[in-house]
């Protein structure tokens, strides 16, 4: 009998689907809207410019909210200026698209975590790191591109130390209950140099240099901003822009 009712079933779903007309199945509400891209790497229409060489004026020191002391370039970059300390955004994010372009020094010093190092944290919480990788060793889940301490990226797409580099990151922030207690992890899905190199990764907690990934809102930082880590190096930043999703 149940073998009778099944066999019946499919015959009247394909019965039906072979007389539907196409139009039965288009979906034309809500249409999307129109976004002009733009040329090459200029941002989007709808993107939020955060930098793009004239001055700081999105941005403020980490701790300090002071005005940022990093040096501001001739080729409408900044760089790192050494022990002045990380800078954040001064506006929160939610999920949203980041692109932004990185170099590492020309001139080559230590190895390792030692050599170019900076990382981009989203909301002040997760990491995604930016190194000098190229021909340089160190922890797999450390290198350029990783979810610091939590993903190693699958490929190294690296260029060479002084030559810039692009990141373009899709970044899904995580949710939480009345409590402050996860209910939904948060992901990445990350390109370097226009190679996938982080697919939909779940985000484990903030990325922590010792000890493990705190996963309560309670225990992260409150101010949900993007930062730019001074981490003692002269690394390189240009033509940041973010897209809202």
């Amino acid at each position: 009998m149940k073998k009778f009712i099944f066999l019946f079933f499919f015959t009247s779903v394909l019965f039906a689907q072979q007389n539907m007309k196409p139009e039965e199945t288009e979906v034309w509400e809500p249409e999307p809207n129109v976004v002009t891209p733009g040329i090459l790497f200029s941002p989007p229409s709808d993107a939020i410019i955060l930098f793009d060489g004239s001055d700081f004026s999105k941005w403020q020191h980490q701790g300090s909210k002071d005005p940022v002391q990093w040096t501001l370039n001739s080729d409408k970059s900044m760089t790192v200026k050494p022990g002045t300390g990380s800078i954040n955004t001064i506006e929160e994010h939610g999920s949203i698209q980041l692109h932004l372009e990185w170099k590492t020094p020309n001139v080559i010093k230590g190895e390792g975590q030692g050599r170019g190092n900076s990382g981009i944290y989203f909301q002040r919480r997760y990491e995604v790191q930016v190194l000098d990788s190229y021909e340089n060793r160190t922890y797999s889940n450390g290198q350029a591109s990783s979810i610091y301490k939590q993903h190693i990226p699958l490929v190294n797409a690296t260029r060479a130390p002084g030559v810039w580099q692009t990141y373009d990151i899709i970044f899904i922030e995580p949710e939480f209950d009345s409590r402050g207690e996860p209910t939904k992890p948060g992901t990445f899905t990350v390109f370097l140099n226009g190679v996938l190199v982080q697919n939909n990764v779940e985000i484990l907690g903030t990325t922590e240099y010792i000890g493990l990934p705190k996963t309560k809102r309670d225990d992260m930082p409150k101010h949900r901003s993007l930062l730019l880590q001074d981490h003692g190096d002269l690394v390189s930043f240009r033509n940041i822009w973010i897209r809202k999703l």
